[in-house]
């Protein structure tokens, strides 16, 4: 199989070095909702790693859209910090790219400073929260922050933004019937669902005015058992978005909310998780009934792939980047094969942020990460990180956890 990890990808008005971008997996390194030195040290390091660009996780377009008290939301005061990050990913030979997002309903009003916002009005079971229904003369003016987001991040010198559209998240939130049951124009069929995605990618591509990449990250299925499907809903949505001038699709699936598992596959540790959390309530909570809220979904490489591939083959002549269960490059190659421009990581980014530069020297080359999620059960706290680089000793029972994750996940 030729290897073609290496050869230059195109999207848009950008050229990468090589076609693997660290995904936009979020960090948890933004204390006080500004970049810090550990996010700084973090994405240079991934971009001496080797890697064609590095994408700074989920940032809020305004604060209404947070769902973490250590998440970036944008503004202009964290613009000479943002600009520092991006010079030194540059000095490193890489991209810069940056996602951009409303979290919708996923809040709580101690974190977002408002009742979270929504689609529609309920209650959100996850937060737990009540969440406001968006009124209509309310969807323009929130549209319009990511057209300022967009043009915060230019002025930064990020080469790409990446606008969320997937997960469960806000723009989800109107597109999925899920949680969409509103009964003006944007709810009821999939026409009026497309709505305020469009009026949001609209803004971000009149903002981005030609200069920088402008991609979306969408979800292919939710996860739920009767949930979307590709050729009723999410084709349509892709096709879309190609109208409304993105440059490339990020091929994903899952509900943050419902469907966690689905997105990040295997199991949640759910004593490791509940280890870092400081509210009694939500840590005996959440070890009560963990289990089933977050049930496992099962790992495997390129996880999302027979879906992404229905994708590349309807929509030939649109660049899609493919995401989703990448940790070795002989699957990496075999993925780009198939005629996607890039491929998306996080957790082989984070065991191993030189993993790219490991590949130019062994193209077979799998990372160590062993798919206990540790990394994904720690952000919910604290900064996420790899256990197998920790510089500290774990608790033995979350020791014993991970260890007994791992002995199940590799015996498969």
């Amino acid at each position: 199989m030729t290897n073609k990890i290496f050869e230059e990808a195109h999207i848009g008005p950008l050229t990468l070095r090589n076609r693997t971008i660290r995904s936009a997996a979020f960090e948890s390194m933004c204390p006080g909702h500004e970049p810090s030195q550990s996010l700084y040290d973090y994405h240079t390091s991934v971009a001496r790693g080797g890697v064609g660009m590095t994408t700074v996780a989920y940032a809020a377009v305004t604060e209404s859209g947070l769902s973490f008290d250590r998440q970036l939301v944008m503004r202009k005061d964290i613009v000479p910090g943002l600009r520092k990050l991006t010079d030194g990913i540059h000095a490193e030979g890489a991209a810069a790219g940056i996602q951009l997002g409303h979290c919708g309903n996923m809040s709580h009003k101690e974190i977002c400073g408002c009742i979270p916002v929504g689609a529609c009005t309920g209650f959100n079971l996850y937060s737990p929260t009540i969440v406001r229904g968006l009124r209509k003369d309310e969807l323009h003016p929130l549209a319009r922050k990511f057209g300022d987001a967009v043009r915060l991040a230019r002025e930064a010198g990020f080469d790409s933004v990446e606008i969320h559209c997937g997960h469960g998240y806000l723009i989800d939130q109107f597109l999925n019937p899920y949680f969409n049951h509103r009964r003006d124009e944007y709810g009821g069929s999939l026409e009026n669902r497309m709505r305020f995605m469009t009026l949001c990618v609209e803004e971000a591509v009149k903002a981005a005015a030609g200069d920088i990449a402008v991609i979306c990250k969408m979800n292919m299925r939710d996860g739920l058992k009767k949930g979307i499907s590709i050729e009723q809903h999410s084709l349509p949505v892709a096709r879309r978005l190609q109208e409304l001038g993105v440059h490339a699709l990020v091929l994903s699936g899952g509900l943050v909310s419902a469907t966690p598992m689905y997105v990040m596959r295997g199991e949640m540790p759910i004593r490791t998780m509940t280890h870092y959390m400081d509210k009694a309530w939500l840590k005996y909570g959440v070890r009560a009934c963990g289990k089933m809220m977050v049930p496992t979904v099962p790992y495997e490489e390129a996880f999302f792939l027979e879906d992404a591939l229905k994708f590349r083959k309807a929509m030939p002549d649109m660049k899609f980047i493919y995401v989703g269960g990448l940790v070795a490059g002989d699957k990496i190659n075999e993925v780009l094969s198939h005629g996607f421009e890039a491929v998306q990581m996080a957790r082989s980014l984070l065991n191993e942020t030189d993993f790219v530069n490991r590949l130019r020297e062994d193209p077979h080359h799998r990372c160590g990460c062993k798919h206990s999620n540790y990394c994904i059960a720690r952000m919910y706290s604290l900064d996420m990180a790899c256990h197998q680089r920790l510089g500290e000793t774990l608790p033995k029972d979350l020791q014993k956890e991970i260890e007994r994750i791992e002995k199940e996940q590799n015996s498969k």
